[in-house]
């Protein structure tokens, strides 16, 4: 996605402080985006939108005459079925509640007054790259249906790029090289092999794996990266990353964005039925999402995060095999441990940096 397209994204702002308004305005404005609309009665909110169509809307949490969740909703209603449209919640000392309600009627992010461009101006890159990803992928699905017997190999070639720049956009958040995704979705094509699926459904699987949290686009900076134990309140943020990122994925006709969001959905169920979001056990859980939670653990043990240091190579083996028959699916499990002892170019692979040794 060029710097070009994203300061030409249209950006509606609604709130009701002249002064708000003109600070966020302006610093996107100094930031280089030129077409801005503004909304300072709420109640406006939904002819403005009809007239402007933005690309991103920022809306104020606490509006007096019409709530930003009320807002919100009226605009969500706007928004054709499978689109993706980033509504950026405004907010001062917002609660953990007000987030999560507002998440459920349709913010994808957050951001906190007084306005600092170094929170605000990541974000609103973020989440543009993100909708007009999603329109390119549409527009290539299009092309698709009307000429499925033309597809191409240069179609299929742009379609995984553009899976893979969404996953990595997610990605960058919390893991700096952005490679975690592309990761588990090598390691789960490994597995995939190994467990006897078909080669269309392998490469599908390779294709929908680094979308398995692109939920977390909707979870705040200070839980994803937060160094200690999350309170309870948080957690259940955390974990409402799941079916966030399947209502991303939600009503494509493209069989890989149908996968990825089965994977999103149900990537964190457990083979004892202790998981979440369904508390689904064994068999229940797809076996995409099986496959994934496997490839999932291993990388997130063996790599280093902003909040942990990375793990040998042996230690996260020892969390796949103890999570045998309680986390993880026990054929997959056994799967797992058959491509290790063929082969030491997984462990090369997925040591990390000054723990590159043998078993």
């Amino acid at each position: 996605m060029t710097t070009d397209a994203v300061r030409d994204a249209r950006i509606l702002i609604i709130d009701d402080q002249e002064t708000e308004v003109r600070a966020l305005e302006n610093l996107l404005s100094e930031a280089g985006y030129g077409a801005i609309s503004v909304a300072t009665d709420p109640r406006q909110a939904t002819a403005m939108f009809r007239d402007v169509r933005p690309d991103l809307v920022a809306v104020d949490l606490h509006e007096p005459e019409l709530t930003g969740l009320a807002v919100t909703a009226l605009l969500r209603k706007q928004v054709p079925a499978g689109a993706y449209l980033p509504i950026l919640m405004v907010a001062e000392g917002v609660d953990s509640d007000s987030k999560a309600r507002a998440i459920e009627v349709g913010a994808r992010d957050f951001v906190s007054k007084p306005f600092r461009a170094e929170e605000v101006l990541p974000r609103v890159k973020n989440l543009l790259e993100i909708r007009f990803l999603q329109l390119q992928l549409q527009a290539y699905e299009e092309v698709l249906e009307r000429k499925v017997s033309e597809r191409t190999q240069e179609l299929e070639r742009a379609q995984r790029d553009i899976l893979q720049r969404v996953a990595r956009a997610v990605e960058y958040r919390d893991d700096v090289t952005g490679q975690h995704a592309q990761r588990v979705g090598q390691l789960s094509a490994l597995l995939a092999e190994r467990l006897g699926l078909l080669p269309d459904e392998v490469e599908n699987l390779r294709q929908a794996a680094p979308l398995h949290d692109v939920g977390k686009i909707a979870v705040a900076d200070e839980i994803i990266l937060k160094p200690g134990p999350l309170t309870e309140a948080e957690r259940s943020k955390m974990q409402s990353h799941s079916a966030v990122g399947a209502a991303i994925l939600a009503g494509s006709d493209c069989e890989v964005l149908r996968m990825a969001e089965v994977i999103s959905l149900r990537h964190h169920e457990r083979w004892d039925g202790t998981g979440y979001p369904g508390g689904l056990r064994g068999s229940e859980i797809p076996l995409v999402a099986r496959i994934v939670a496997v490839a999932d653990a291993f990388d997130a043990v063996t790599h280093h995060r902003p909040y942990k240091p990375a793990r040998s190579f042996k230690e996260g083996l020892a969390e796949i095999v103890n999570g045998r028959g309680t986390r993880f699916d026990p054929s997959i499990v056994s799967a797992f441990l058959q491509i290790i002892e063929e082969g030491w170019q997984l462990e090369l692979a997925y040591a990390p940096e000054g723990h590159r040794h043998v078993c």
